[in-house]
């Protein structure tokens, strides 16, 4: 058992107390990170969202130069409305080997880790600094890790890589599709169901919308091209469709909440174009057949990029070293990582837990996958330090 493993629980049961379900805020939490730091002489930035309910936190340790290592990860973790826990889920507790509690794995574990790691680093003589990221809203759009990317650029600071604590069984992902939320608005014009000659159904309209996002998604499926991943091809999902109060009223308006998960850059706009196409050309003018000032617009919501694989690059290659393997591999969902490489950064996703038991009911983390990923950021202590 490795002698940071003690504080490292520590740390995580505190950070599971905190209700950080994206909704809320995580500005306790938050806070909690900086005196912890403070405790022990480092300084930390707190970014603040827009309207100042959230925040990032960016923290250094090591030599005052640009370039450096960044360990990011989110504080914010998926509800818990509607599962049947059989525990508290913020308040953690420990059973055979696991620890139990909302984001154990997903992904406070790695926090833990990263922040028991701290004295470590302070006693080591770092050749280039070690960094820390934290962000907020990454379950709902990766919307913090924005502004983390961009105090990284005003600071100068230019870091070598970053490396992701999403949970991989501490294996090396290299890619992830990106991950694109979009919102498709229907205006029509709402009347008794008993003269639907003077409505204009908004129903009907989202029901042409996605037939034209289903016919997409078929055709993107019959031709897998894309093998690193699995599905090996850009996937088009409905995911809701709000609209309609009564059996006996004609709906006047209605949203469409769909998704796309894209297997490299570039493939967004022809889904977009065929579907504004589409609306011009046939939907809109049926739409406003009935009703003159219908209307149909849809929004992107968040557009997480995808994470691309960069083999030689020295994230990837430092990133295999420190886990004792020669391979990488890809994950189904999405992260901020293509967010940190579009922003020049070369960037590997390695963390604790299994991805199959976050956002579950009774989320649990393995006791010896924290055990892997604080051996993993020791190693890379030692890489760091000066001989």
């Amino acid at each position: 058992m490795t002698a940071l493993l003690r504080p490292a629980t520590e740390i995580l049961e505190k950070l599971v107390g905190f209700d950080t379900v994206s909704r809320n805020s995580n500005l306790a939490l938050i806070e909690w990170i900086a005196r912890h730091l403070a405790g022990q002489g480092v300084a930390a930035t707190v970014l603040k969202s827009p309207d100042g309910t959230k925040a990032n936190l960016f923290a250094s340790i090591g030599p005052r130069t640009d370039g450096g290592i960044v360990l990011s990860g989110h504080t914010d973790v998926v509800p818990v409305d509607g599962q049947i826990w059989l525990r508290d889920p913020f308040r953690m507790t420990s059973e055979n080997g696991r620890y139990y509690g909302r984001g154990t794995t997903d992904m406070k574990g790695y926090i833990a880790c990263v922040l028991a790691l701290v004295p470590q680093l302070l006693q080591a003589r770092l050749k280039r600094p070690v960094h820390f990221a934290f962000s907020y809203d990454e379950e709902v759009g990766c919307f913090g890790a924005h502004g983390l990317v961009d105090h990284i650029k005003a600071a100068g600071i230019r870091p070598h890589m970053a490396f992701i604590g999403e949970p991989t069984r501490m294996q090396v992902v290299n890619g992830h599709k990106g991950s694109c939320g979009m919102l498709t608005s229907i205006t029509g014009r709402s009347c008794h169901s008993s003269r639907t000659d003077l409505g204009a159904n908004a129903i009907y309209a989202a029901m042409d919308v996605v037939a034209v996002l289903r016919r997409r998604a078929e055709a993107l499926e019959a031709d897998p091209s894309d093998t690193m991943f699995d599905p090996p091809y850009t996937t088009v999902s409905v995911g809701v469709l709000n609209s309609g109060t009564a059996r006996n009223a004609v709906p006047g308006d209605a949203t469409i909440q769909w998704d796309i998960r894209a297997t490299r850059p570039g493939m967004l706009d022809p889904i977009r174009q065929e579907l504004d196409a589409e609306v011009r050309g046939r939907i809109l003018p049926a739409l406003r057949a009935r009703h003159a000032g219908a209307e149909i617009a849809t929004e992107t919501i968040y557009d997480v990029p995808p994470l691309t694989p960069e083999p030689d690059a020295e994230a990837e290659v430092l990133a295999k070293r420190l886990a004792g393997t020669n391979d990488a591999t890809t994950a189904p969902y999405g992260s901020e990582a293509g967010i940190f490489q579009q922003a020049g950064i070369p960037t590997i996703i390695c963390g604790p837990g299994d991805i199959a038991q976050a956002h579950i009911a009774d989320e649990w983390i393995e006791v010896s996958e924290l055990e892997s990923c604080l051996g993993f950021l020791a190693r890379l202590v030692k890489h760091e330090s000066a001989s």
